[in-house]
């Protein structure tokens, strides 16, 4: 490394340490380097946790006892922590067994994972090991990481791997997506389950809850179950080291506390008894691309078996919209929203049909809902389209910027719509031309900086040739994305000449 990169370095790790400083872990009671404030965990999490639960598949409804039950369970656990928080547990409708606690105390379940769950114990382990995460600060020290890897940025910018609305969120609404999905460390797991166990028997529980469960979770990994390989274990690896380690941990303890079977039992019984409907859910959305016949009945015989889940009639409008059935699809959405006005995904989907009946204005006011619960791709990129059609150009551009800094396909399309917009008016922004005189002749050095082939690029000459200023157009037929070639001004100098000023312009492209 240069010494001048050296001295960048020291400075910015010594300009970052006065906005951090060492803090005692309320947990471990062990002294840390902390960047991200305690005042910050507190507005990170209560900002994230609304978009992140829609991120994921919006709160579950259908069943309010087993909701209450798990924030009891949650809160009872929360009352013994070392660290007081503004805890929070919902229940996530989503059929991936997973579990995770954003900064700040935000906790969440899914319905998943509770139908792998023998006892209250177990769901006591659960919780517990996710409050220890938000009191010990392991999401915090995610971010102050990756804040030291990315240059001292206020917020960090960690990897998002293997979700399926990775390539869909866009804005800041995406922290709460990389926090919940980020994988810990060793380190934070392993506190997490000894403390968690303190937690519990601080509740009232039986420990050994928490061993069974990591028992059930390493049988589950070595069978390679998809949804837990792509849920729980994704960013909690279970392992025989923690099974041991829990149950030296538990063994500590004396005979006894609650496990809680038969209350378990009777809370979860609505789960249990609706499985086939769920289970039907999840097959449409298997079938959707393939088969939006065998989807379509698959949805129908989930809504013939619980009626009154609102994701079911959204899946069906999603399933009508891929027929292009759009006033069916229009339909089946305001059930959706009848039943759970809450959802984004209800709002989205409503607000594509209208768009494509014609239906503009409602369609907007659809969309920008859609946005405020979970700031979407799609969502602004079909706001794009219909400021065009209402001739509002300034505002399509800034819709498909938004949508442009997503992955995907949907990513893809409106930075095309973007550029196509944008390239009048500042086509400096997309090609670069870098004049150069030799041997009495004048180039540029033209390249195109976008990520599309363009057209018709027109660069402009100009010089001051023995005191008169010359000025020359040059068009070049097409350019491709990335491409770096000349574009020769076609003036031939003697050596007596005098040449100053000499300068290449971008005057304009096209797509």
């Amino acid at each position: 490394m240069s010494a001048p990169t050296n001295l960048r370095t020291t400075s910015l790790l010594l300009s970052l340490t006065l906005f951090a400083g060492c803090a005692v872990n309320p947990v471990t009671g062990r002294s840390e380097f902390a960047i991200t404030s305690a005042s910050k965990e507190l507005e990170i999490g209560k900002l994230q946790y609304g978009p992140s639960q829609q991120s994921q598949g919006g709160k579950f409804t259908a069943d309010e006892t087993l909701v209450e039950y798990v924030s009891e369970v949650g809160q009872r656990l929360a009352a013994v922590s070392k660290r007081s928080l503004p805890y929070e547990f919902v229940i996530i409708n989503d059929s991936v067994p997973n579990a995770w606690a954003l900064p700040g105390g935000k906790i969440a379940v899914n319905r998943g994972l509770l139908l792998e769950l023998s006892n209250e114990s177990e769901l006591a382990a659960v919780l517990g090991h996710e409050v220890v995460h938000a009191a010990a600060r392991h999401g915090a020290q995610a971010m102050d990481r990756g804040m030291l890897l990315q240059g001292g940025l206020l917020l960090t910018s960690i990897a998002v791997h293997d979700s399926e609305f990775a390539n869909e969120i866009v804005g800041g609404a995406k922290t709460g997506l990389q926090l919940i999905s980020h994988k810990y460390g060793r380190d934070a797991e392993r506190e997490s389950d000894i403390y968690g166990i303190e937690y519990m028997v601080d509740a009232g529980y039986d420990p050994v809850g928490a061993v069974t469960l990591q028992e059930t979770f390493v049988r589950l990994s070595g069978e390679r179950r998809k949804d837990f390989l792509e849920g729980l274990f994704a960013s909690h690896p279970p392992s025989a080291e923690r099974v041991d380690n829990n149950r030296k941990k538990a063994a500590e303890y004396p005979p006894g506390g609650e496990l809680g079977e038969v209350r378990f039992r009777e809370k979860t019984d609505f789960l249990r008894r609706t499985k086939p409907a769920y289970s039907a859910f999840d097959q449409s959305a298997s079938l959707a691309t393939v088969d939006t016949d065998a989807a379509l009945a698959a949805i129908d015989r989930a809504i013939g078996l619980l009626p009154t889940e609102p994701r079911f009639h959204g899946r069906r409008g999603d399933i009508l919209m891929l027929r292009q059935k759009y006033t069916a699809a229009d339909e089946a959405f305001s059930a959706a929203l009848e039943m759970d006005d809450s959802y984004y995904e209800y709002y989205l989907g409503k607000g594509l049909a209208n768009s494509q009946l014609g239906n503009r204005r409602e369609a907007r006011t659809l969309l920008d809902r859609a946005n405020e619960l979970l700031p979407t791709a799609v969502a602004m990129s079909e706001l794009g389209k219909l400021s065009l059609v209402d001739g509002r150009r300034s505002d399509a551009k800034q819709y498909f910027r938004a949508a442009a800094r997503a992955g995907g396909q949907v990513g893809r399309e409106a930075t095309s719509a973007f550029i196509r917009l944008d390239l009048p008016d500042d086509p400096t922004q997309y090609i670069v031309a870098e004049a150069i005189a030799t041997n009495g002749q004048v180039f540029a050095v033209v390249t195109n900086r976008s990520p599309l082939p363009l057209r018709e690029v027109r660069i402009v000459f100009r010089a001051i040739a023995n005191g008169e200023a010359i000025t020359r157009a040059v068009s070049m037929t097409s350019l491709a994305a990335g491409e770096r070639t000349r574009a020769t001004a076609g003036w031939q100098f003697q050596q007596s000449d005098v040449v100053t000023e000499i300068s290449a312009r971008v005057a304009g492209a096209t797509l």
